[in-house]
This record gives C-alpha cells, structure tokens and sequence, in this order.
C-alpha cells in the first residue's frame, strides 16, 4: 500500500503544476474550437495562381493542336494522287474520275471543271479550291478577252526550233506536265539534238495526241551537228550508247566485224541478220565506216 501511496500522493507545489497545466489544455481547446485559422486571402491568391496556370497551358495545348494540323499548300488538282485525293476528303469514286480523265491526256482547268468531272459536292470543293493553283498559261486563258477590232489581223503562231526550247517552252502545250518535258529534253540529250521532227513520236510514254500539238509549235529548225562513231574502230560500250542499238544488236555488229575484220561499208550493217532495216537511217546518223 505504501508504494501506490508514493505514486498518488502530491504536495501542494506539483498540485498547482497539474491544476495550470489542466488549465492551459483546456484553454487551447478553446481558442481552437472557437478560432478561424484559415486564411480567405491566401487561399483567393492559391485560386489566381492556379485559374492563371490553367490559362497558360490551355494556350500551349492550342498552339501545338495548331501546329499538329497538316499544313495547306497550293496545288495543282491536275496531279492529284490516290493518297492526296484521301487527305482532301475525297472519295474513291471522285478520285477514280479525275484519275480516267487524266489518263485520256486531258487537263483540268478551272474549279468549276474540276466538280464537273469528280463531282465533289459544293462544300467539300469550297473547302478545298482556295488552294488550287493553276499555270500562268491556263489562269491567262480565263480571263476574258479584250475587245479585238474587226481591222486587228491574227499574228501567226511563231514556230520555234525543237532543239532550243525549254521545259517552260513545252508545258505552255495542253497535256505536257514537268515529267513529261523532262523525257523530252532527256531523249533530245542521248540523241544529241532532234535531227528530224518524227523523232517526236519516238519519246517513250508520249501519246500521238499529244506529240502533233507539240509539233505545231515546234519543229527541227536547226540540224544538229552528230559526231560519227567510226565503227571499225567504236568500243563496245561506245556502240551501245547509240538510242537506236540494245546490247543484242551491238553484240551482233561487233561478232560481224570481227568475222570481216573490217567493214568497208556501213551497208554491211544491213546483212546482219535479225538488223532492224527500218532503223537504219536513224543508226547511220551516228555510225561511219572508214
């Protein structure tokens, strides 16, 4: 019993201790329950900083949607693909049109030509024909006329030299793009110069159509000058640089020298068997035998 006592018992100093300490919790307590802590200002400019934050990332978020959106260049609806045609909005069937209208040598001219043949609907072509670009030839063509006098005679079209005239020059024509004048010029280069006008017809993957327009501008004004290979004494790869000779060909003129050991007359040529005869002028242009 004595030792609970020594536990419980107090003296009247610690009592006073206990009371003021009972008195201090239970005055916090108080202040507590009966005191707002909270701050409406600090939480008003926590509320700022976070709407400010917000509005600047909404921004950042528009300006990269913005930036992620395919851009727009113009173009000209003459040379729509399968895959361009899908990222306008058109659809198989309105793609496939254009695709058989340019494949007859045909070109498209105007917006209103173009819905013509497609037939994409108003929105869709109100959509997408602001960025249509057209050459200068054709966009001068739809203006209208000035008023020509009845006393104005016609100026006659002015023929140029087939050998002279540049990829500007050939796709003024109806139907010649950027591809098909490069052939042309790439053909009049291993030629060494167009020495006849039917040397036209001969540019691979050009239509007939297409090759009298072009001839009705321009013709082989100027004959170029060739220099003759001398077959006795070409190379085979010389030989075979000719346009008009495959390696067959050139293998069978070469076996042919060899067996006469020398040709004396380019004639010869015309006894080698399987030698294409109506090619013969076209390859003498370039081959000599001295």
């Amino acid at each position: 019993m004595n030792i609970f006592k020594s536990h419980f018992s107090y003296n009247k100093r610690q009592r006073n201790g206990i009371f003021f300490l009972l008195l201090i919790i239970v005055l916090l307590q108080i202040v507590f329950f009966f005191v707002d802590f909270s701050s409406k200002d600090i939480n008003t400019i926590y509320q700022n900083e976070i709407a400010l934050f917000q509005k600047e990332m909404d921004s950042l978020k528009m300006v990269e949607l913005e930036n992620s959106k395919p851009k727009k260049f113009p173009f000209n609806p003459n040379y729509i693909t399968d895959f361009k045609g899908y990222q306008l909005g058109m659809s198989v069937d309105e793609i496939d049109r254009l695709l058989k209208f340019r494949a007859k040598g045909n070109f498209v001219n105007s917006k209103e030509e173009f819905q013509n043949i497609t037939k994409v609907n108003d929105s869709l072509l109100d959509l997408i024909s602001p960025n249509f670009k057209f050459p200068d030839w054709v966009t001068s063509k739809n203006r209208k006329p000035k008023n020509i006098s009845k006393n104005q005679k016609k100026h006659p079209v002015e023929i140029k030299d087939l050998n002279f005239i540049k990829a500007n020059d050939l796709i003024f024509i109806k139907g010649v793009g950027e591809k098909t004048a490069k052939r042309i010029l790439n053909y009049r280069d291993k030629l060494q110069g167009f020495s006849a006008d039917s040397q036209l017809y001969e540019v691979y993957y050009l239509d007939k159509e297409i090759a009298d327009e072009i001839l009705k501008h321009f013709k082989v004004i100027k004959v170029p000058t060739i220099k003759k290979i001398n077959i006795n004494e070409a190379t085979f790869k010389e030989v075979l640089s000719i346009v008009y000779l495959d390696y067959e060909l050139t293998k069978k003129i070469f076996n042919y020298r060899d067996e006469v050991a020398e040709i004396q007359s380019i004639e010869e040529l015309k006894k080698i068997d399987g030698f294409p005869i109506e090619k013969f002028e076209r390859i003498t242009l370039y081959l000599v035998a001295e």
